[in-house]
């Protein structure tokens, strides 16, 4: 299964960003080899639309979670519809690494 982590950076220092659409960067971590991938947000920029943008970029890559601190108001029936699953960490400060130690169940 793979997990995107909504990030400001491409490193694991980086902190989870708290936009979901608009975030710089997101983590695609893969739980079955440990494999990670980071990956420019293409609609960062967009005018409108950032956000549906986002999910079909990550539903083109498999993702099936999302953690972010903050998704918009259409996002929710979206991911629904898609079988996706958003994570909220809501003004965590916490890295792209403790997110995945988090999502591994590692203190």
């Amino acid at each position: 299964m793979k997990t995107a982590i909504c990030s400001q950076g491409n490193r694991l220092e980086s902190i989870l960003d708290e936009r979901f659409g608009r975030c710089s960067y997101f983590v695609i971590y893969d739980h079955t080899n440990g494999g990670m991938e980071f990956l420019p947000n293409p609609g960062k920029d967009a005018e409108e639309g950032a956000g549906p943008a986002a999910v079909q970029f990550l539903a083109s890559r498999g993702v099936k979670k999302i953690v972010s601190g903050e998704f918009g108001l259409k996002i929710k029936p979206l991911l629904d519809s898609l079988k996706m699953q958003m994570i909220i960490l809501k003004n965590s400060g916490k890295t792209v690494q403790q997110v995945i130690d988090m999502l591994n169940h590692k203190k």
